[in-house]
């Protein structure tokens, strides 16, 4: 696969984020719920929030966090970018290239909420000082499986209401966090074909450097010949 494939996969996946979250902002109210799939209490359901921090509802209690945060991910971006390059090109396995490109679409994809929203769709948190930079991510997949009170008994926790899973997110976080999440499981199986495919190409070029040096006269053997 040729690396510009890579880089298709992520635009896929950029556009299928961004199409989602103009979406709900233009059909839903914020804090608005409906249910896809499930009953009132537990399912798949659309949830619209604006967050202003991480992934999955984290979130910066001030600006500067907010500010820092946007310039990371752009940084985080581009550094991505050029790894898939440098890896497609270093022969990599093709699963996890996928992956990279998974990563990337998400990166972007959460980029360009930071950066533009807050201008183009006046979602900025009240008092920025520029909506530039300061632009709140839309999230809205919420999968509410099961909830339940843990007993007193319970360090730190006895008493409180715990539900799972809680945090509302995006297309762009589940393609981070799955391409994240394959790296880890099948990480041998990805580094280990890179390294035996660097193993062998070391070979080759060893062998053909014996080959050559072999075949080269001495002048010993040239001074023979003339006498």
């Amino acid at each position: 696969m040729k690396i510009y494939k890579y880089f298709l996969i992520a635009l896929a996946i950029i556009c299928i984020d961004q199409a989602s979250k103009l979406l709900v902002h233009e059909y839903m109210y914020l804090h608005e719920e409906f249910t896809v799939i499930g009953n009132e209490q537990y399912g798949f359901k659309l949830h619209y929030l604006l967050n202003p921090g991480m992934a999955f509802g984290l979130k910066w209690n001030n600006e500067f966090g907010k500010l820092a945060l946007t310039i990371f991910r752009i940084f985080a971006m581009v550094g991505i970018a050029y790894y898939l390059i440098r890896m497609a090109k270093q022969g990599a396995h093709r699963g996890f290239l996928i992956c990279m490109s998974l990563i990337l679409g998400g990166a972007i994809g959460n980029v360009i909420d930071s950066t533009f929203y807050g201008v183009l769709l006046n979602n900025a948190p009240m008092g920025s000082s520029t909506p530039w930079f300061h632009g709140q991510v839309i999230d809205m997949l919420f999968f509410p499986l099961f909830d339940f009170v843990w007993p007193q008994w319970v360090p730190f926790f006895g008493g409180q209401y715990f539900l799972f899973f809680s945090p509302v997110f995006n297309i762009a976080d589940s393609s981070i966090f799955i391409g994240v999440l394959i790296i880890l499981v099948m990480q041998k199986r990805f580094f280990k074909e890179h390294e035996e495919g660097t193993e062998t190409v070391e070979l080759v070029v060893e062998q053909q450097t014996e080959v050559t040096i072999q075949t080269q006269p001495t002048e010993t053997d040239n001074s023979e010949k003339t006498a």
